[in-house]
C-alpha cells in the first residue's frame, strides 16, 4: 500500500465530507492536503492504486492462488518445482483461455510477491535477540549459504518450496 499517512488523510477527508454536507470536496482537499480529484474518485468507489491489480497481470487472483496451492502440494510430497516449472504452469493456464504467455521473469516476481516482509522482519528480530542473549558479536558471524555445491552439477537451479519445509526429508 502507499503512504499510510496519506491514506489516512484521504479517509479523514471523506468522513468529513460525509458528516458536513456544506463542505466542498475542494475545501476538504485543502484542509487535509489531498487532491480534489482523488477525493472525487474515491467517493465514486475507485480503489487506491496500491490495492488494484496490475493491468499487465496475466493471471487472475484465483489462478495465482491455484498455482500457489499446487506448488505447496508438490512441496509437501517432496517435489519442489523449479522456476521454469512454475512458469510452465502459468503458461498452461493462460493457453487454456487464449491469453498471452507470462513473461520470462514472471516466476521470479511471483516468488518475490509470496515473501512475507513481516515474517522476514520477525526472523531478524529473533536473530537480534539471540545475539543479545548470548553476547554474540558481529565479528563472530560469518556469511554462508545453505546450498553449498552439487557434485557433477555445472550450475545451480532454484526450486520453490514452502517455508515450513526446512529440515524435513522428502516423502516420495
Amino acid at each position: 500500500m502507499g503512504d499510510p499517512s496519506k491514506e489516512s488523510q484521504i479517509i479523514l477527508a471523506i468522513q468529513s465530507l460525509q458528516k458536513d454536507p456544506h463542505l466542498s470536496r475542494r475545501a476538504a482537499g485543502k484542509i487535509f492536503n489531498v487532491p480534489e480529484s482523488t477525493l472525487r474518485d474515491r467517493m465514486r468507489g475507485k480503489c487506491a492504486k496500491a490495492e488494484q491489480r496490475s493491468k499487465s497481470s496475466r493471471l487472475t487472483e484465483l489462478e495465482e492462488e491455484a498455482i500457489t496451492k499446487y506448488i505447496l502440494n508438490l512441496d509437501s510430497r517432496g517435489f519442489s518445482p523449479r522456476l521454469h516449472d512454475v512458469e510452465d504452469m502459468a503458461n498452461i493456464i493462460t493457453k487454456e483461455r487464449d491469453a498471452s504467455r507470462v513473461g520470462t521473469r514472471w516466476a521470479s516476481n511471483f516468488r518475490a510477491l509470496c515473501e512475507d516482509p513481516e515474517k522476514i522482519a520477525g526472523w531478524f528480530g529473533l536473530f537480534q535477540n539471540i545475539k543479545a542473549k548470548y553476547g554474540i558479536q558481529d565479528e563472530d558471524i560469518y556469511n554462508f549459504d545453505e546450498t553449498g555445491f552439487m557434485m557433477g552439477q555445472i550450475k545451480s537451479s532454484m526450486v520453490i518450496t514452502g517455508a515450513d519445509r526446512s529440515g524435513r526429508r522428502k516423502k516420495v
